[in-house]
């Protein structure tokens, strides 16, 4: 048995696929879904998502947002949703670098939220940059 994933975004659906299993960035911390999970909604923070079909793991990076698991169906709500086909490795690697120094370079309240908000999404898509390398 398999479980349908839909991931939608403000714009489109961005994926419609069937997968064996699930790893989703939670709020609080990486929450794996296989068939026949228990019914929930969760928050989901920015990272990745990491899919596996039948041959293969496929990374996402999700940018905030909820999930809801229910009878074998996992909808997946978020802000932006980036695959590796469209992030350039390097481009992604120097946003990563700018974002942590903007993070260690913060102060105050305000600064550092907004510094550690670009920082996880930096990281979330070079991560997703870099495992499609493998």
């Amino acid at each position: 048995m398999s479980l349908q994933i839909c991931i939608m975004t403000p714009d489109c659906i961005f994926l419609n696929e069937q997968a064996e299993e699930i790893i989703l960035p939670t709020n609080t911390g990486q929450m794996g879904v296989l068939a026949n999970h228990a019914p929930l909604i969760t928050a989901l923070d920015i990272g990745v998502m990491l899919i596996r079909t039948k041959t293969e793991w496929v990374s996402l990076a999700l940018m905030g947002g909820f999930a809801l698991v229910k009878q074998n169906k996992v909808t997946v709500l978020v802000n932006e949703a980036e695959s590796s086909q469209n992030i350039n490795v390097e481009e992604a690697n120097t946003a990563f670098e700018t974002a942590k120094l903007r993070l260690e370079q913060a102060e105050g309240q305000k600064q550092k939220v907004e510094a550690n908000f670009s920082f996880k999404r930096a990281r979330a898509r070079f991560q997703v940059a870099k495992q499609s390398q493998k």
